[in-house]
């Protein structure tokens, strides 16, 4: 009884939950440009960061912030849109193994690449950003393509047309992708590469890509938390309460559509991050989605930091993709926490 009571004013000390996780994110993002082939001491990370490089190894300096901060804040953002994204379908659709892939969105995205890299398309003006671009793009193609067809079938897009049409468009682009790949022959490597997930070598440009599709999709859901808590416990009952049940759906949809098809336009497809972060950030931190969602983000930033961090230094000089790291870091602690509710009796 005593545990459950302190365990339960825990998740209500909101100062506690943001301190926390801000600071596993700080700390993640320290070892994340400080650990490397080249190691730069902590200090030299501050002091860099603080703008006082005269007394810094200019080496030092110039790997920090061309090659290891661009990486390190591109992992952060992607963690950020996937976990938040996650939180927020799981939440929408009151599934608790729903996250951004369940609507066809990561399918689209992924997708879209995989169509680019098979035919070498290079759009005009955008040179190297063609890949992204056109990936994003295709994952809001698929986005509306889902919606449109909800709507066909049930004019107020419920919950569960929208998952069984998500269903049906991944099952459909995921045959169209495994035909790309049958056909692709000896230039099978990038492509499959490219499907496993990475943040390597990809600068500032892909930051700057991604960030508008980040703030875009962050803002629309976090100033929907409040609607999706009256959300979870029914659309009826959301709708008596005065919420604008269909229009908050759409916004929400469009929302982790930006966020995941922007995400996976930059890094490749990265699984489980959505899925498995936003449980554990709601069994510290509790189900409140005006703050599990903020929290996600962030514990998710740094938990795509730290997978990063091993898949390039775990059998250095060799890089595993980020992809494998997720999974084999997901699975486990997805396991754990269906163990977990199945003998404590509670729902996910």
């Amino acid at each position: 009884m005593q545990k459950a009571f302190i365990l339960t004013r825990l998740k209500n000390n909101r100062a506690l939950a943001y301190t926390v996780s801000l600071l596993f994110l700080a700390i993640c993002m320290l070892l994340g440009i400080s650990i490397g082939s080249l190691h730069i001491p902590v200090s030299d990370v501050v002091m860099i960061g603080i703008g006082r490089t005269s007394s810094v190894d200019p080496m030092y300096t110039n790997i920090m912030m061309n090659i290891r901060l661009p990486r390190v804040v591109l992992a952060a953002l992607v963690g950020a849109a996937l976990s938040i994204a996650g939180a927020a379908f799981q939440g929408l659709l009151k599934n608790p193994l729903a996250d951004s892939y369940t609507l066809g969105v990561s399918s689209g995205a992924s997708a879209g690449a995989v169509l680019t890299l098979f035919f070498g398309i290079q759009l005009p003006f955008f040179g190297r950003f063609t890949l992204p671009v056109i990936s994003v793009a295709a994952a809001l193609a698929v986005m509306a393509a889902v919606l449109f067809f909800s709507r066909l079938v049930h004019v107020s897009m419920s919950v569960s047309t929208l998952i069984l049409t998500g269903i049906i468009m991944n099952s459909f682009l995921g045959a169209l992708i495994s035909l790309v790949i049958a056909l692709t022959g000896n230039d099978l490597l990038p492509i499959v590469r490219w499907l496993l997930g990475s943040v390597s070598m990809r600068g500032w440009g892909y930051v700057a890509l991604f960030l508008p599709f980040f703030l875009a999709g962050t803002a629309l859901l976090l100033i929907n938390g409040r609607e999706l808590n009256v959300m979870t416990y029914g659309e009826e009952k959301a709708r008596l309460l005065g919420v604008s049940v269909q229009r908050r759906k759409f916004l929400m949809i469009i929302a982790g559509s930006l966020l995941t098809g922007g995400a996976v336009a930059v890094s490749g497809t990265i699984g489980f991050v959505g899925l498995v972060i936003p449980h554990v950030t709601r069994l510290l931190w509790g189900t409140d989605h005006r703050h599990l969602l903020p929290l996600s983000a962030v514990t998710g930033a740094g938990f795509l930091i730290l997978a990063d961090l091993f898949s390039r230094t775990v059998i250095e000089p060799v890089e595993l993709p980020i992809g494998i790291m997720t999974a084999l870091a997901g699975a486990p602690v997805f396991a754990l926490i269906l163990l977990r509710q199945h003998h404590g009796g509670k729902r996910l």
